[in-house]
């Protein structure tokens, strides 16, 4: 079983890959199922932050210990919402999805060579393990969009759930990789 570290670093891993399939494609067709396949993992990625990374900085770390990663999450939900709604062919597609990767890149290497370092110091083998299925679980219920713009409240994770079945129907209407073209990260 892994620890929280090990599924959160092959998230990174899983979104820098699609990333890499969407900018070495000149297919607008290609892009637009990779750009649906790193949206689709970068929106439930930052849910499972929400409801189980960032809770437990604040718990074992010290009350706010998650703050500064709460105000990047919400500036790269920002970004992934516009990147989301860009067609290929728009001459943003691509500066856009530089800049959004630009800062998840960042924020990704501070929370595996910091925050991720800090909490497993502070935590039991068996609880990175628990952490790490609990944060599993939480993406099978996660929005697939970013919606940075639902109201900053106590109750914003329920709202934000709420949203979830209306982004699955939707994608049932999206174009996606072919399960062979995904990129296989061992």
């Amino acid at each position: 079983m892994n620890r929280l570290t090990d599924v959160i670093r092959a998230d990174h891993r899983e979104l820098q890959a699609s990333y890499d399939c969407l900018v070495s494609s000149d297919d607008p067709d290609e892009q637009t199922r990779f750009q649906n396949q790193l949206t689709w993992g970068l929106a439930r990625h930052i849910v499972g932050e929400e409801l189980v990374l960032f809770p437990a900085l604040d718990k074992y770390l010290g009350a706010g210990e998650a703050t500064q990663d709460r105000r990047q999450n919400q500036i790269i939900k920002e970004k992934l919402q516009v990147f989301q709604d860009l067609k290929a062919s728009d001459p943003r597609f691509i500066p856009t999805l530089t800049i959004l990767m630009d800062d998840l890149a960042s924020h990704a290497e501070a929370e595996e060579d910091k925050d991720l370092v800090k909490l497993e110091g502070a935590i039991t083998a068996e609880e990175s393990r628990r952490l790490a299925k609990s944060f599993e679980r939480t993406k099978w219920f996660a929005p697939t969009r970013a919606h940075p713009d639902l109201p900053d409240s106590p109750h914003r994770t329920i709202v934000e759930l709420t949203t979830a079945p209306v982004d699955y129907l939707q994608d049932l209407f999206r174009k996606w990789p072919d399960p062979e073209d995904l990129p296989h990260l061992d």
